[in-house]
């Protein structure tokens, strides 16, 4: 197997709250995650479709933004192999880490603008706790309330180098791009990355706001376009700030809605439809400046706080 493929998936995200019950409620309650389980710091959640215990790990902090990315190996041998290739690459390592609730040890590093990941193999399958959990086919892992989005989709990072994130991603990980934005000044304006036939499971963007390690989103995956609307509606009975859609994006194609947690985490509840990168010569697609200019796929112009608003938030640039 080539060491592009030593990564399977993205597992898990721990995100930090300063209002920890609230958070709770909105992804529980609202947004339609399930609770696996908690401790005195932390609420492991999953979609109603994740096999893992956990694929959100929302803890308790005097801030916002992502404590760290979780990736799962392919094997044991495929975490190793990627354990040294990291090891050699130069950027930061904090090194193995015991596991916690939802999987076994970890091994973590650090890319050049302060975001943590770590990559792990063991992990914990999720088993219902209760009857009333049990799906009603056999084939899906658990029933489901709120906005039910099915997945965790992928997460959208921030940094002030999207070229040298880029380095990164494709040296540690083996991430391949699937598309990109070319700006007029020669930057890269952003990039979406995939270990797998997914079209993406992380993107990158460029950093507006002057932070350093932020988050601007975390997304779940829901089974149709229908499934959103139906979660705009929901999130407006409960008075959840809707920040923009839903519509579509140019890039990626993808149907969407974003919602500010109570945290003020942004949160985006996505539909790829059944599109897949199955080409393994797959040529990365590239946005241009002016291509940007036009707005998402339909027209709707891409709102400020889209490219200023990001966690833990900087204040001289926040709304």
């Amino acid at each position: 197997m080539e060491a592009r493929f030593d990564i399977a998936h993205l597992g898990h995200v721990e995100l930090l709250t300063d209002r920890f019950e609230e958070s709770l409620d909105f992804f529980t309650r609202i947004y339609g995650l399930k609770l696996s389980g908690q401790d005195e710091n932390s609420a492991y959640l999953r979609a109603w479709d994740d096999y893992e215990y956990a694929t959100l790990k929302l803890t308790k902090s005097d801030s916002t933004g992502v404590a760290h990315i979780g990736y799962r190996a392919a094997s044991e041998q495929a975490l190793l192999r990627r354990v040294a290739i990291i090891e050699a690459s130069g950027y930061k390592v904090i090194g193995w880490v015991e596991g916690d609730a939802s999987h076994g040890r970890a091994f973590r590093f650090e890319d050049p603008f302060g975001h943590v990941f770590e990559i792990y193999y063991d992990t914990q399958w999720y088993a219902p706790q209760e009857e009333a959990e049990k799906a009603a086919l056999k084939n899906t892992a658990s029933a489901f309330t709120g906005a039910a989005p099915r997945r965790i989709d992928h997460l959208n990072l921030l940094s002030s180098d999207v070229s040298e994130f880029r380095r990164f991603m494709e040296t540690c990980l083996g991430s391949r791009v699937t598309e990109y934005i070319q700006l007029d000044n020669g930057r890269l304006g952003g990039c979406w990355f995939t270990v797998n036939n997914k079209t993406y499971d992380l993107a990158c963007t460029e950093e507006h706001g002057g932070g350093t390690a932020r988050l601007h989103h975390v997304t779940y995956a829901v089974d149709q376009r229908e499934d959103i609307l139906r979660a705009a509606d929901l999130f407006l009975q409960h008075g959840v700030h809707i920040e923009t859609g839903p519509h579509k994006h140019a890039i990626q194609g993808t149907f969407f809605l974003y919602v500010w947690e109570p945290a003020g985490n942004r949160i985006e509840l996505a539909n790829s439809g059944a599109r897949l990168i199955l080409a393994p010569d797959w040529k990365p697609i590239c946005w241009t400046e002016t291509d940007r200019k036009k707005g998402q796929a339909w027209g709707l112009k891409t709102i400020e706080t889209f490219h200023t608003h990001g966690t833990p938030p900087v204040k001289s640039t926040e709304h």
